[in-house]
């Protein structure tokens, strides 16, 4: 029987000494909240700066002659369209069914080396396809736990990673290497970290992808310079809330391998012209059909706050789909929500959602439901 004990971030004791509550995510205990509370969390990074730590998330490494090429011809978006340095969005669909098996951020290193991000309960899967499909040469090794995946969110986010040395201002979805050691050692070249300019706030932000090593250090030394600019650590509560507000998707509830990119809205993220990628023929084949079902977004006309798996009706014996992501926004001070519906409904039409039992009122809206400031100079 295998291991079911959660894994644990390299970072555990530093959320156990800040009070946090510890919830199971993919397999790994993460800090939910801290004693500051998800709203306020939530509020730091949209008018200031919090750190996440997000090291739950996958870390595969793809390497070898053609690995990139190998890539494209899996993964849903076209890797040509970027280059060295230069991050991208992506999908991995099943070929016999075309449903999302999982999303995923590609960090393109060079022709024969990428770092590929799954989702923390997908790794092993991913990781399982890839190594599946691969040609002689190219090799896909997991680097789960070898990694800490740290995510500095809000308007002061340059301020913060300035301070501790790493780069910044470089534009949204790219990426710069260097080498960084705390105190007055010298820096250890093969201690590198990966500062990208990507995040699931939808503010201005970074995410650093660090060795297990230094993460202790790199963690402290973020604290401590990061206090006069108001740094707040942030939960996976908070991280929940702002990802929501913004629209993007999470797999297991708005996206799943029952959901298709199509009806996820997600076809910005596949390259239609690609002569080969995981899931082509069937995608190519809904999208020419027209999909069933459609991901849309809700706002609460009233104090109705909706969660996931709530039923979504036209009237209240016609129902129309459910609830994907649902959550009340500290923003908007509002509740707001995903749904999955069918695609006869009107992109601005008003619904009905059984709240434990009460039909309330949404006004279905075209995410984000908040300006986002990710793509910021």
């Amino acid at each position: 029987m295998a291991d079911a004990t959660p894994q644990h971030s390299p970072l555990h004791d530093r959320h156990e000494a800040l009070g946090a509550k510890f919830s199971e995510f993919g397999g790994w205990l993460m800090p939910l909240e801290y004693p500051t509370g998800v709203v306020k969390e939530h509020t730091s990074v949209r008018e200031g700066v919090g750190i996440f730590d997000v090291s739950h998330l996958g870390k595969l490494v793809v390497r070898g002659p053609g690995a990139v090429e190998f890539l494209n011809s899996t993964l849903s978006n076209d890797l040509h369209r970027i280059g060295p340095g230069k991050a991208q969005y992506s999908l991995v669909v099943d070929d016999e069914t075309g449903g999302i098996i999982d999303d995923v951020f590609t960090y393109y290193r060079d022709d024969e080396h990428v770092l590929v991000v799954p989702n923390a309960s997908n790794n092993e899967e991913v990781r399982r396809r890839l190594v599946a499909a691969a040609p002689e040469g190219v090799d896909v090794v997991d680097h789960h736990r070898d990694y800490v995946v740290l995510a500095i969110q809000g308007t002061k986010s340059d301020e913060v990673v300035a301070s501790v040395g790493l780069p910044v201002g470089h534009d949204y979805l790219t990426f710069a290497e260097t080498p960084w050691e705390a105190g007055d050692a010298d820096p250890d070249p093969d201690a590198l970290v990966i500062v990208c300019r990507t995040g699931y706030t939808g503010e201005r932000g970074y995410e650093l992808i660090a060795p297990s090593a230094i993460a202790p250090a790199l963690w402290d030394a973020l604290m401590a310079s990061g206090a006069e600019h108001g740094l707040v650590p942030a939960g996976l509560g908070a991280r929940d809330t702002l990802r929501t507000e913004m629209g993007y998707p999470l797999h297991g509830q708005d996206i799943s391998a029952s959901i298709t990119p199509n009806e996820a809205r997600l076809g910005w993220a596949v390259g239609w012209k690609k002569p080969a990628f995981w899931g082509r023929d069937k995608l190519l084949a809904e999208r020419e059909a027209g999909p069933r079902r459609k991901l849309v977004g809700l706002v609460s006309t009233g104090r109705a706050i909706p969660r996931p798996h709530m039923s979504v009706r036209l009237l209240r014996d016609v129902p129309l789909g459910e609830v994907t992501s649902g959550t009340f926004s500290p923003t908007l001070r509002k509740g707001i929500a995903l749904a999955l519906v069918a695609t006869s409904v009107n992109d601005e039409a008003e619904v009905m959602v059984d709240v434990r039992g009460r039909p309330e009122v949404f006004q279905i809206t075209k995410p984000p439901f908040v300006q986002p400031s990710v793509r910021e100079s």
